[in-house]
């Protein structure tokens, strides 16, 4: 994907490394609307259309986590990336619970950012280029291209995380996925806590899926996971 047409959202609320990763970005051909607090940032990104959201943790006026919860609430699509200067993996958690789809900690390279970003670019770019069909899953009606679960006329909004994991299980469904394979497929490398967000991931699909006792997603242990469904 061609960067001189990706517009970012950043905020960061330190005056001096917003600067340099805006300007780093810039140099690299990406478009980056800097922001220094959470507020102002959620203001910007109701007016403008963006294609990755690069959110600090800590921040005046509104959070990061805040902020992720609100953009949540107006695109279930967008990739959200957290920058925080903590390492507590209570605190990652949380940020994905929330929506977010991956964290950086300072501090950072700008080249390991870039790398996040076309990560990123590359998986919209294949989604954007894929034929998404409904999914029956027992009783759950699956929309991977709107990012909907529905179970009896109710409807549930996905992140594309989610919607992006359970299509990858519907593909393999009744068939033994490999934790690796998952970790690849999804985040593009197997590093240990991207597993551990997979399973924040999963342990929410499981919940989302409760509602149909014959759906199931079984973890065998050390090997992987597997979808069972009634079909």
């Amino acid at each position: 994907m061609n960067p001189d047409k990706i517009r970012i959202l950043l905020a960061e609320d330190d005056v001096n490394l917003g600067f340099v990763v805006s300007d780093n970005l810039e140099q690299h051909g990406f478009l980056v609307d800097l922001c220094q607090d959470g507020e102002s940032a959620f203001q910007s990104f109701v007016a403008n259309e963006y294609h990755v959201c690069i959110l600090d943790v800590m921040m005046p006026l509104m959070d990061g986590f805040s902020l992720a919860t609100k953009i949540r609430e107006l695109n279930t699509q967008i990739p959200i990336l957290f920058l925080t200067a903590r390492t507590l993996k209570e605190d990652k958690i949380q940020g994905f619970m929330l929506g977010g789809d991956d964290y950086i900690t300072k501090p950072f390279s700008i080249e390991e950012l870039i790398y996040r970003i076309n990560v990123f670019l590359k998986r919209s770019q294949k989604e954007t280029e894929q034929t998404f069909e409904r999914i029956q899953i027992g009783n759950y009606d699956f929309d991977p291209k709107n990012l909907r679960l529905i179970y009896e006329g109710n409807e549930r909004a996905l992140t594309q995380m989610e919607a992006d994991i359970l299509n990858y299980l519907c593909k393999h469904k009744d068939e033994v996925v490999k934790r690796n394979d998952i970790l690849k497929a999804i985040w593009g490398n197997d590093d240990y806590f991207n597993g551990r967000s997979l399973d924040v991931f999963l342990s929410r699909l499981r919940k989302y899926l409760s509602f149909d006792e014959r759906v199931q997603i079984t973890n065998l242990h050390g090997v992987g996971f597997k979808l069972r469904t009634p079909d």
